[in-house]
């Protein structure tokens, strides 16, 4: 049976490599993605899990679902910001989510070197990146789901104070395509801290893809929606958010940064 399960996964694997050289449209590599995510993590997958841990897979299943479905609609998005290195920052509003943000950025590596960074080196965030102070893995179900604690640091000035997040998040890697999903979720061993606000993540993920032309360079994209609780304006939230995926995105290159220039 295992057997069966490794030639299956290597035959879909094959499979989604010929997808990905055809060079498909956002909506297709969308799609693709949708459409074998579900069925790949049920055939790779091996363990039982509990009841409890299949609910926080199905999460994060639905987390990376309903962000394809959003970034899929082209339709409605304004740039919020528009820096000159071409890093940009655009929002609409969903009725049922309510304002959410996309950046969009090219990052001078290859995609497997921002892989490692934001998923293998998860917990790592906060050495270079000042808005996160912590990131701690609570619990890990399978290959692709986490649960995890974030501490945001308070923002400049102190206009938005401390936030928590307790959120599930799930990574699909299938051909040339990586996304990495995750919402809010429930976990008992984390209540609600001291000193923090407990905001909650509505459904976010990044999307990693090889700039096409030129695979030492990575097209990352960040759907971005945050409920960050207590009484704040949203101008003064609307601000925080698309300014911070500005300096994810600085801070992120400065981190991977080597003094190798890219050629393509």
């Amino acid at each position: 049976l295992a057997g069966l399960r490794r030639q299956a996964a290597v035959t879909i694997s094959q499979e989604l490599s010929k997808l990905a050289c055809r060079s498909p449209g956002p909506a297709a590599w969308i799609n693709q993605v949708r459409r074998r995510s579900s069925l790949l993590s049920s055939r790779l997958e091996e363990k039982p899990f509990s009841e409890m841990e299949m609910s926080y897979i199905k999460q994060g299943e639905e987390a990376l679902q309903k962000s394809l479905s959003i970034l899929e609609d082209q339709s409605g998005w304004k740039t919020e910001t528009e820096v000159r290195n071409g890093d940009k920052v655009l929002s609409k509003v969903l009725p049922d989510v309510g304002k959410v943000f996309r950046l969009e950025v090219v990052v001078d590596q290859p995609l497997d070197t921002v892989y490692s960074e934001l998923v293998d080196r998860m917990e790592q965030m906060g050495d270079w990146n000042p808005s996160v102070q912590e990131v701690k893995i609570l619990q890990k179900i399978g290959k692709d789901t986490v649960i995890t604690h974030e501490k945001a640091a308070a923002a400049p000035g102190n206009i938005v104070g401390p936030r928590d997040f307790v959120s599930v998040r799930c990574s699909r890697r299938r051909g040339s395509t990586c996304v990495l999903a995750g919402m809010a979720t429930k976990y008992g061993a984390m209540p609600e801290q001291e000193g923090f606000v407990r905001a909650e993540n509505g459904p976010t993920c990044m999307i990693l893809r090889p700039l096409p032309g030129c695979p030492a360079q990575t097209k990352l994209t960040w759907l971005l929606s945050i409920d960050l609780k207590g009484w704040l304006p949203k101008t003064i939230i609307n601000q925080v958010l698309s300014q911070t995926q500005v300096d994810f995105a600085n801070h992120l290159r400065k981190r991977l940064e080597r003094g190798v220039a890219v050629s393509c």
